[in-house]
């Protein structure tokens, strides 16, 4: 898995909100100290941004906006996209990060990367992945619902976790 997070107790948060799905990532963001706001200003071409403003007295506070405009399950794979890049590259950023429709940014391909693979590690965890998919004969729509993911993004991890087939 992709390292969670910077501090032990960035890492304790992540991994309480993983028992159970789906993750419910807003209050995972509000418990990370994060603000998330649902824009519809962020323009046709922008999925996401990490948004970091000055402290006066030093330090900084975030802020995730997530685009309004996209269905709800993209706009959960964006959060949880931008809580990779909070939780991984906020030491890489100055004041913002914006990340295009296909998750590009001025960052590059591999940090992108690592902000997809941690997005598809908190939405998917393999250890509730595995259960699921055992408990039953689930269907891949059903075990999407309980993610609440896109059906291809259920396909995917199934495949990387050896589930599918």
């Amino acid at each position: 898995m992709t390292t969670l997070a910077k501090t032990p107790d960035e890492l304790e948060i992540v991994t309480r909100y993983r028992d159970h799905p789906p993750v419910d990532l807003d209050a995972l963001a509000r418990d990370l100290g994060l603000s998330v706001i649902y824009s519809d200003d962020l323009g046709a071409n922008v999925a996401g941004m990490l948004d970091r403003q000055a402290d006066p007295e030093g330090g900084a506070g975030y802020t995730i906006y997530v685009n309004a405009d996209d269905p709800h399950r993209r706009r959960r794979f964006t959060l949880a996209h931008e809580l990779g890049h909070y939780l991984l590259h906020r030491d890489l950023m100055d004041s913002e990060l914006v990340d295009d429709k296909m998750y590009r940014s001025p960052l590059g391909a591999w940090y992108e990367r690592q902000a997809n693979r941690f997005a598809a590690d908190l939405l998917l965890p393999a250890h509730l992945v595995r259960s699921e998919y055992r408990a039953g004969n689930r269907t891949v729509g059903e075990l999407a619902g309980i993610f609440d993911v896109s059906d291809q993004a259920i396909r995917i991890r199934l495949e990387e976790l050896g589930l599918s087939g």
